[in-house]
């Protein structure tokens, strides 16, 4: 979140999703208004619905190439990506 002319800005992060992420979302990019991973996340699921938040629920969230939590600042740069277990045969 940003302050600009003394009022609260939030930012548009970019979501990018992989694997089982991108098929229960239908898209493997978006970009979301938010201020912190959690706001992007939640506001995922609300957009993309239950089997998408079960997904979620399962994989790693990593910001900017990081590891990262629910608590961290997101900016106008910041890349959120939901990576799933992987699987293989």
């Amino acid at each position: 979140m940003a302050t600009r002319f003394g009022a609260t800005v939030e930012c548009v992060a970019t979501l990018l999703m992989f694997a089982g992420a991108r098929e229960a979302a239908g898209t493997k990019r978006v970009e979301i208004e938010a201020a912190s991973v959690g706001e992007v996340l939640d506001e995922a699921v609300a957009r993309f619905g239950d089997h998408f938040a079960k997904v979620l629920s399962h994989s790693k969230v990593w910001l900017d190439g990081e590891p990262t939590d629910r608590s961290m600042s997101v900016t106008s740069q910041s890349e959120v990506a939901i990576l799933p277990p992987v699987s293989g045969g």
